[in-house]
């Protein structure tokens, strides 16, 4: 199992890069709770709190394509590095009004600005899909281990924001994520041996991503899984809650993502076979079965065993995603178009925090579930209906100049 695992790091610089990448995107799981949790500590009411967070969050899904789609013309280095130097002035700026009591409005222009974080995740499977391009088995690998690295920085970053600001000053967590921003798009930017050339735009590529047949298809069936995904973080808080052990629900999602994470690490390690499409679809409908057993969760035991078991399919689910869209889009384009897989999986956890929150306060904690199954069987009926469009899209793709 460990054999692929070590021939991706074989080319020379890719442990770097990969490692540089793992500090870089931390910050993307901190800075949305830290700024509640600062905010809140300040005496900020949450609506106050929630609604600045979720400015950054939407300004992110917003502008991280069109850095992208920067980094594809002129390169990663020549972007980022800009890119970040903005985004860590607008989280200095957001710290200083929160602390100094500026007025409320600047606090959402300075999170708006820190949207302009760029989208290392894009960035370091660029890397990789440059690095073995020739070997679809090892990008397979190398893809799987990025989905496991993405579980582990979403139950690290948020813990460790949290406790910065709660033990330390209220600041501190926001502070440590622009730092390790930082920190790590600078050791990013330093490995230029492995950054991937800047090629001819094809005449497509004056255009929007979007516009690569399938892309769209593929960013609203992410869209929908991210809400599933979303959703099941604040309905576990709620449940857990409802049985008088709010503080386990923690752990319950720790559970859920070491589901998802021993699945991916799994799945890296096998061959994939058959039809990409097909395995898309096939991943997804296991989501929407997996979801289905949280309705009837009686204790937090059971939840337990049923979120693992539900979580074991995500990784795979972004594994193929990501695949594909390796498949749709040319070379020229590809950091953009893997970035608006992130901004729709970003934007879909943000509805699903929305949609389980009002379903919770109405119908109760147990019936909240309802929202991840019911987005994981849009996600699974919007790639089943897409399939044929998919399917011929990649067969165009693969027969076109790359």
């Amino acid at each position: 199992m460990l054999y692929d695992y070590r021939r991706i790091f074989s080319p020379a610089g890719s442990l770097l890069f990969s490692a540089a990448g793992f500090i870089s995107r931390l910050p993307l799981s901190m800075i949305g709770i830290g700024i509640v949790t600062m905010l809140s500590q300040l005496g900020g009411d949450y609506a106050l709190a929630g609604s600045v967070s979720a400015t950054q969050a939407l300004a992110t899904a917003v502008i991280g394509p069109q850095i992208s789609r920067l980094v594809d013309r002129h390169g990663q280095r020549r972007v980022v590095l800009p890119a970040t130097a903005v985004t860590v002035a607008a989280v200095a700026a957001l710290l200083l009004c929160a602390r100094y009591a500026a007025p409320v409005w600047t606090l959402y222009v300075a999170a708006a600005v820190a949207g302009c974080m760029p989208s290392m995740g894009a960035l370091v499977r660029a890397r990789w899909a440059e690095i073995h391009r020739e070997s679809p088995r090892l990008l397979h690998t190398a893809y799987s281990m990025e989905s496991v690295l993405d579980e582990v920085i979403y139950v690290v970053g948020p813990i460790l924001a949290i406790t910065l600001s709660t033990r330390g000053f209220a600041e501190a967590g926001p502070m440590a994520a622009g730092v390790l921003l930082a920190v790590g798009v600078l050791l990013f930017a330093a490995q230029r041996r492995t950054e991937p050339p800047v090629r001819p735009e094809p005449q497509r590529a004056g255009s929007w991503a979007l516009r690569i047949p399938g892309l769209f298809l593929l960013v609203l069936a992410l869209t929908l899984v991210g809400a599933s995904y979303g959703s099941v973080e604040v309905v576990t808080v709620a449940f857990s809650d409802a049985h008088g052990h709010e503080a386990l629900s923690g752990l319950l999602l720790g559970v859920f993502a070491l589901g998802s994470g021993l699945a991916g690490a799994v799945f890296g390690a096998i061959s994939p076979r058959g039809a990409i499409t097909r395995r898309l679809l096939v991943s997804v409908c296991v989501m929407a079965v997996t979801m289905a057993p949280l309705l009837f969760a009686t204790s937090l035991a059971m939840l337990a065993g049923m979120l693992f078991v539900a979580g074991m399919s995500i990784a795979p689910t972004m594994t193929i995603t990501m695949e594909l869209v390796g498949c749709l889009a040319p070379a020229a384009q590809l950091t953009e178009s893997i970035t608006w897989i992130v901004s729709g999986l970003s934007v879909g956890v943000a509805l699903g925090y929305a949609a389980s929150g009002w379903v919770v306060d109405a119908a109760g904690a147990s019936a909240g579930y309802w929202v991840p199954f019911g987005a994981a069987l849009l996600a699974a009926s919007t790639v089943f209906l897409s399939l044929p469009r998919l399917t011929r899209a990649s067969a165009l793709s693969a027969a076109g100049p790359r």
